[in-house]
């Protein structure tokens, strides 16, 4: 019988792994804060807002 050794763990890899999915999505952020802001996204949102909170009364006054 032949002896196969156990797989590595490399806990560093996965601590770099998770690292870059947080740089990520601090990019992410920053570009959706950065054209929320100055970008014409405040209309937007503002309108989409509207749009939902409309739909929300809407459907509370048809609850009897």
């Amino acid at each position: 019988m032949r002896f196969v050794p156990p797989p590595r763990h490399d806990p560093g890899q996965a601590t770099a792994e998770y690292a870059l999915v947080l740089i990520g999505a601090a990019v992410i952020a920053l570009l959706v804060i950065a054209w929320a802001t100055d970008g014409g996204g405040a209309g937007r949102i503002g309108e989409l807002f509207d749009l939902v909170l409309g739909n929300v009364i809407d459907r509370a006054s048809q609850v009897e």
